[in-house]
């Protein structure tokens, strides 16, 4: 069965409901309504496959067309004019999907009550395409959730949105703004808290990653806290072999996420 399509000429850059849609680029917006912006088909495609989570999809005609399959999918569908679309869509090349979507995101309580063996909190971390490649790597290692903590970029954010691909639909995510807190509700549910840290004294490739485990990992700057390091069960270094001084955030969590995933699955 076809999705319904608005009838008539599509939606212009100035019609009210374009107008409304698009100040959920602001993050005010987004956290005072619970929606936000999905872009792209990918993003589509993973909002689509969880029951009730697509309020409206805007779609040009021509990508009403291309994408026909996967649209199928949607209650909704208005078509908006080129212009209108780039309007909600801050890619440089929109491919003409853009999703309004309920928020998702799941009390940290209620994450790790699922007790997946593998999870990841993330505190302070700023660049929303980090955070979105970092959430795309723990769904593809396998991970149970991310828990973006402290003063970490907003979700939906639409660049993070955006480059965690569609997983940001696969996997329960959870915003806690105390990064302590995040860490301490992973322990009191059984996890260790191992911190992702340069200066850690125990070596990634010699420590026992079989348990359930909770990654921690700092800002792309500076890291971890001290004090938040600290609140870990261990702080684990990734050995550099050669002469680079780091790796950056996305790098290494994947790294990290993909240690832990075989050892558990060994």
């Amino acid at each position: 069965m076809s999705a319904p399509l608005t009838a008539g000429t599509p939606l212009t850059v100035g019609n009210s409901r374009v107008k409304e849609a698009r100040k959920l680029s602001r993050r005010s917006v987004r956290t005072e309504r619970r929606l936000f912006l999905a872009d792209g088909p990918k993003a589509v495609e993973g909002a689509l496959l969880v029951p009730g989570r697509v309020v409206e999809v805007f779609a040009t005609p021509t990508a009403a067309q291309q994408y026909a399959g996967l649209l199928a999918a949607a209650d909704v569908v208005t078509l908006v004019d080129d212009r209108a679309l780039a309007s909600l869509s801050d890619a440089v090349n929109p491919a003409g999907l853009v999703a309004v979507c309920h928020h998702l995101d799941v009390p940290v309580a209620a994450l790790v009550a699922e007790h997946a063996p593998l999870l990841v909190i993330c505190a302070d971390v700023r660049d929303p395409g980090n955070a979105g490649t970092v959430v795309r790597t723990a769904d593809a290692a396998g991970a149970g959730g991310v828990v973006l903590a402290g003063s970490s970029v907003d979700a939906y954010n639409p660049k993070t949105v955006r480059a965690s691909v569609g997983s940001l639909f696969h996997l329960p995510v959870a915003v806690e703004p105390d990064a302590a807190a995040a860490v301490a509700a992973a322990q009191a549910a059984g996890y260790t808290v191992l911190a992702a840290d340069g200066s850690g004294e125990a070596d990634l490739f010699e420590t026992d990653l079989s348990g359930p485990t909770a990654w921690l990992f700092g800002n792309e700057a500076w890291g971890l806290p001290a004090e938040l390091a600290d609140l870990a069960d261990r702080r684990v270094a990734i050995p550099i072999h050669g002469r680079a001084e780091s790796l950056n955030l996305a790098t290494a969590a994947a790294v990290c996420l993909y240690a832990s995933a075989r050892a558990q699955r060994s």
